[in-house]
């Protein structure tokens, strides 16, 4: 997948997975509550019936939400386009894919912007070798399932060691902590 539409959500190429696998409590950015692996209220088809009024529904949190192209791709390259909503069988593994796509999009993101600090020559050097790794890997979903405890860990240690650099902790946005 080219750099430049890696991280680009693309709602239409997905099959509404934020809807379905993220959870929120009714507070002041969403207007009721959801549990994960169940679908939202205001899903029709693989398209939010209120979209275009979110804001003033009490819906906040689902505008700001941002899947940085993790559904898309999960749908179009994992899943070949197949929908959880066409064959519920799909849900689970779905879901599951989903999140490691979403914790692989993270470290796009955050090696991406580590292209602007002043790193070593070698360390610029394995910022880009995982970078094109994870931008133009085709994934399957056992090659997620197998991400986090693998090549994220080797990323994660990484982003560790050029931590520095950033001018805010990295690390409360990955699961590692």
């Amino acid at each position: 997948m080219p750099q430049a539409d890696c991280l680009k959500t693309d709602c239409s190429q997905c099959a509404a997975l934020c809807c379905l696998a993220l959870a929120f409590d009714k507070g002041k950015d969403f207007a009721f509550s959801k549990n994960p692996c169940e679908p939202c209220r205001n899903l029709s088809g693989h398209l939010c019936a209120i979209h275009e009024r979110l804001s003033d529904a009490g819906m906040a949190g689902c505008v700001a939400y941002d899947c940085l192209g993790a559904g898309n791709r999960t749908v179009q390259e994992v899943f070949a386009g197949q929908s959880w909503q066409d064959d519920p069988r799909l849900m689970r593994v779905m879901m599951e894919a989903f999140a490691a796509m979403r914790e692989v999009h993270k470290r796009i993101d955050l090696l991406r912007a580590a292209e602007m600090f002043a790193l070593a020559p070698q360390a610029d050097q394995d910022r880009r070798a995982f970078l094109n790794r994870l931008e133009h890997h085709r994934w399957s979903g056992t090659e997620l399932n197998e991400f986090e405890a693998e090549l994220a860990l080797e990323i994660d240690m990484f982003l560790y060691s050029i931590k520095d650099h950033f001018p805010v902790d990295i690390f409360s946005s990955l699961k590692m902590g």
